[in-house]
């Protein structure tokens, strides 16, 4: 409202009170830090001078490789089909599925503890399902795992729902109402909003059919929706992202893989926004408890090699034999599709064994070793908003190739992936083979993945405001933007400041040397002007400096700070305190330069919030301006795989990264080391030479590694490949 005056005392109480519950912004009473010199201690201003960036220790910053860990216990036999679900608290369940050498088909229960490393065998009660494989499970409300379908050792599909409590280790059926769908096999299911969606699948009995509708079960009222027609397609993995349902991957009625993304927009729609009272259901009576089959006469349950046998008093139920007469509609929403056919890093469904997961707005192809020829592994992510495959690891990087993985498995965070197999020559095997012996543990948040929660604030869709007033339930809500707003003005205006921070002039720090212009001890320092701040809001959100509050060192005093980074990137550190956002949407958003020293500053004061969200938004703006800027910048801040991804997309775009600003401000040391990025047999060659060992070259020069037979291969793959002038290319691998 116009002539309204913001108040800087409540908002500044009641940003304090809203952290206050924040762990991760408490102020520690810790002793000061061990940053401080005599020197700055001895300033003739009395203004505390903050550590300058680390110098990198290049023994100590080894590249990221995930662990292998071997299991002990009662370890899962070579089961196929079954269900595998991380369920919190460091624990994995499997349930069901095969042996892959005996064809028994299971419905025990196991429990794998990753800090111990141990199976299980869990003793479990009340309405045991029956055997089955092929069946979902997936974590409701994060006690709870909701079992569906399957096919029994009678190759019968199943339609039955039932609900494994973990803390109690007992087994329920619900009454449920309206028309169940048809019993299925190999589909995929999620959760979202209190509804369990289940897509596609195999159903039928003789020639098994191709499944392309999807329902959901509202899981307040029971209820079964109607089913609609969407995609046809099973083995395939379906999420919730944005408002829209996504399907990727598996087998289409062509038994081909699939190489296309399928996604309904369901926002706005009445028949997911609404209530049950306006979503349409099939007239058909309530179905109510499933009933126990009767035993055959003689029949017993058999071990199988495992020395597992199957739990008794095990229900399940086959399909009834309603059939709707009317024809199944569309899905009601906007329904797209997108055909990846060539590009960079694309992954060919065709080679190698792929798990596909979702993670921060991305679709992830985790492409593990499969022993039926030689190809690339890697892990490539699809970002979901700019349709554009990137490559987050070499498979090399990532992936034993003396290990087979069979199941894939996130956190519902999307921050950590666990993969489960075992050698593919194990020692002491005797022909047994156990199939789920060892655990692939990647932390993803170290190849530049957000999670979930973090990527959903950060959304382009809400990018005018900073991301803590993303969403109503932030514990910023409302706050970031009133704060901004405050920001950087002159205590003389009354404005609430009272503390001031200096930093290093910008053009300070583009010379080569920036040491031999700061003078001798008899010359004045050169700083940059004062930047206004509140000693409280710092306090609440950088930990470092509340630590300095609290012992009252100099500048408890003084009221003055100066932090020897480029004032740039020292102002754009203090807006994130007061904002929570580094995104380049809002006002005065940072650089992507900016970015790269805050992620220096991250890692010398141990912010690993702002590390994140450096090091999320550079891999994924990365481009030629800034590649030496951002490589230099990786490696100061020990960020090897980023370090490594920028040093891939220098070498790829060479002639151009060399001639921009970033690269010739670089100082000495850093480009004679990333020259040597190269290994030693490697050369530039011409546009000419390089389209003849067959390249694709634009008109420059790139750098080419030749190995021992001669043949020339390219040195990395940027994250864009760019045109003759400089540009981004149409979409051209990609058909809608």
């Amino acid at each position: 409202m116009a002539g309204s005056h913001v108040n800087p005392k409540s908002i500044l109480q009641g940003f304090l009170q809203m952290n206050n519950n924040n762990s991760s912004l408490s102020t520690p009473h810790l002793p000061p830090p061990p940053y401080r010199s005599p020197a700055s201690a001895a300033s003739s201003d009395h203004t505390y001078l903050m550590a300058t960036s680390p110098v990198r220790d290049k023994k100590a910053s080894d590249s990221y490789r995930p662990t292998i860990i071997s299991t002990v216990g009662q370890r899962p036999a070579c089961l196929v089909s079954a269900s595998v679900t991380y369920v919190g608290n460091n624990e994995i369940y499997a349930f069901g599925g095969f042996d892959d050498y005996t064809d028994e088909v299971y419905n025990h229960v196991l429990r794998l503890n990753l800090d111990t490393r141990q199976w299980n065998l869990v003793d479990n009660f009340g309405d045991i399902p029956g055997v089955r494989m092929g069946h979902t499970a997936t974590l409701w409300q994060g006690d709870k795992v909701l079992i569906f379908g399957g096919e029994n050792e009678h190759r019968v599909y199943l339609s039955d729902l039932i609900i494994f409590d973990l803390k109690t280790a007992y087994w329920n059926q619900p009454d449920l109402q309206g028309v169940p769908p048809k019993g299925r096999a190999r589909h995929s299911a999620l959760v979202h909003d209190d509804k369990l969606f289940i897509v596609g699948g195999l159903s039928g009995n003789d020639n098994n059919t191709i499944l392309d509708d999807f329902c959901y079960l509202d899981l307040k009222t029971w209820t079964w929706s109607r089913t609609w027609r969407f995609v046809p397609r099973f083995d395939h993995t379906c999420w919730m992202w944005g408002g829209r349902m996504w399907v990727f991957g598996g087998l289409t009625e062509g038994m081909e893989r699939s190489n296309d993304i399928w996604w309904l927009d369901m926002r706005q729609s009445p028949y997911f926004d609404g209530g049950m009272g306006s979503i349409p259901t099939e007239p058909r009576p309530t179905s109510g408890k499933h009933s126990r089959p009767q035993p055959t006469s003689g029949q017993t349950p058999s071990a199988a090699g495992s020395g597992y046998a199957a739990n008794s008093s095990s229900v399940q139920v086959a399909p009834g034999s309603y059939t709707a007469s009317r024809k199944v509609p569309m899905a009601p929403g906007s329904i797209s599709s997108l055909n990846f056919v060539s590009g960079a890093h694309i992954p060919a469904q065709t080679l190698g064994k792929h798990f596909h997961a979702h993670s921060s707005g991305c679709l992830l192809d985790f492409v593990t070793p499969a022993h039926t020829g030689h190809f690339e592994t890697s892990l490539c992510a699809l970002d979901l908003e700019t349709m554009r495959w990137e490559k987050l690891a070499d498979g090399k990087d990532l992936f034993n190739p003396n290990y087979g993985w069979h199941y894939c498995v996130l956190n519902q965070d999307g921050t950590r992936a666990w993969l489960l197999g075992s050698q593919v020559d194990p020692p002491n095997n005797n022909g047994g083979g156990e199939y789920l012996s060892d655990v692939l543990t990647i932390d993803l948040g170290k190849l530049g993945l957000l999670g979930n929660s973090l990527a959903m604030d950060m959304r382009s869709d809400n990018s005018r405001m900073p991301s803590s007033d993303a969403t109503p339930k932030s514990n910023l809500s409302g706050i970031g933007a009133d704060l901004a707003k405050l920001f950087d003005r002159c205590e003389e205006l009354g404005e609430g400041t009272d503390f001031t921070v200096t930093a290093e002039p910008d053009d300070l720090m583009d010379i080569d040397d920036a040491d031999s212009v700061r003078g001798e001890q008899n010359e004045p320092q050169r700083v940059s002007r004062p930047i206004f701040v509140h000693r409280l809001i710092l306090e609440a959100r950088w930990p470092h400096f509340a630590r300095m509050i609290a012992a009252q060192m100099s500048e408890f005093h003084t009221k003055k700070l100066h932090i020897p980074e480029p004032f740039s990137v020292v102002r754009a550190f203090l807006l994130f305190l007061y904002t929570d956002s580094i995104s380049s949407s809002t006002n005065n958003g940072p650089s992507l330069e900016d970015v790269a020293g805050m992620l220096v500053m991250a890692n010398c004061y141990d912010m690993s919030r702002l590390r994140m969200l450096c090091r999320n938004r550079l891999y994924r703006e990365l481009d030629v301006e800034h590649a030496a800027i951002i490589w230099e910048r990786a490696g100061i801040a020990n960020e090897e795989w980023l370090k490594k991804r920028a040093a891939r997309f220098c070498m790829d775009n060479w002639g151009r990264v060399v001639r921009t600003l970033g690269f010739q401000t670089l100082r000495r040391g850093s480009m004679m080391e990333i020259c040597q990025e190269i290994d030693t047999e490697g050369r530039i060659v011409g546009a000419d030479e390089f389209e003849n060992d067959g390249g694709i070259c634009s008109g420059h020069g790139r750098m080419v590694d030749y190995n021992r037979e001669g043949r020339g291969r390219r040195l990395g793959s940027g994250s864009t490949q760019l045109g003759e002038d400089g540009d981004e290319p149409d979409d051209d691998n990609m058909e809608y």
